[in-house]
């Protein structure tokens, strides 16, 4: 045969699941879909192989040992965008909304059909290919501007194509690289503080100053609304 054939990358999925049975038929389901298939039987096992094999998505049982889902989504948030779609036995408004508000992609309740949770895997990995894409170039777009991660600018795209560079403090711009990762998800003032400001400015309302000066400085340039505040949570990139 002449030429080459074009072999499809699988995608590498991470289930962890502390139940056997349920973790044997998500393995299953998602494998026939041609799909690879890594499992952890509890939290910490699945930060481990989180951070050594880096899977293009991970399905994440909220009730696990060691680590519950809800501290394994915290740590995988810190470390990036890989998605993430929550197992749970527990049908509540509240821990949807907590999953969402910590960052998960989707949300599924057990008992599920094994069929919809791989059609959720597939919408997921759609969804946020061109995220990852984004991502590889190290530019993060919103709404009227770009972080640029490499050259370590903050770029405003005004009208009639004309461009202007903002001047930020390193914090600043640390606070709205993070926040330009994933603009829908609400952080608390602790998780900024830990993540953006690490060199022991330990009062939760720095976090507050900072980001009010950054806000200030968008402004000045036509972008309104950027950071959000959410009453009572900490903040966002932009509204609801």
């Amino acid at each position: 045969m002449d030429g080459y054939a074009t072999v499809e990358k699988k995608a590498l999925i991470l289930v962890a699941e502390d139940e056997p049975d349920i973790a044997d038929i998500l393995a299953a389901y998602l494998e026939r879909a041609e799909n690879r298939v890594v499992r952890a039987e509890d939290g910490r096992r699945a930060l481990d192989l989180h951070l050594s094999l880096k899977p293009d998505l991970l399905l994440l049982d909220v009730q696990m040992p060691r680590l519950d889902g809800w501290q394994v989504l915290t740590e995988v948030r810190h470390r990036g965008n890989t998605p993430v779609i929550m197992l749970t036995a527990l049908d509540q408004d509240i821990d949807k909304l907590m999953g969402l508000r910590i960052g998960a992609d989707d949300y599924v309740v057990k008992p599920f059909n094994p069929a919809e949770v791989v059609a959720r895997v597939k919408a997921v990995l759609r969804r946020t290919s061109g995220e990852d894409q984004d991502a590889s170039r190290r530019v993060l777009r919103f709404a009227a501007f770009r972080v640029d991660l490499e050259e370590h600018q903050v770029v405003v795209e005004r009208e009639g194509g004309r461009e202007r560079m903002l001047d930020l403090t390193l914090t600043e711009f640390r606070l709205l690289a993070h926040l330009a990762r994933t603009p829908k998800r609400v952080f608390s003032r602790a998780e900024l503080l830990e993540t953006c400001l690490p060199e022991g400015e330990a009062l939760e309302r720095t976090v507050d100053s900072h980001l009010s000066k950054l806000r200030k400085k968008l402004e000045a340039e036509g972008v309104t609304g950027v950071p959000a505040n959410v009453r009572g949570v900490g903040y966002r990139l932009g509204g609801a």
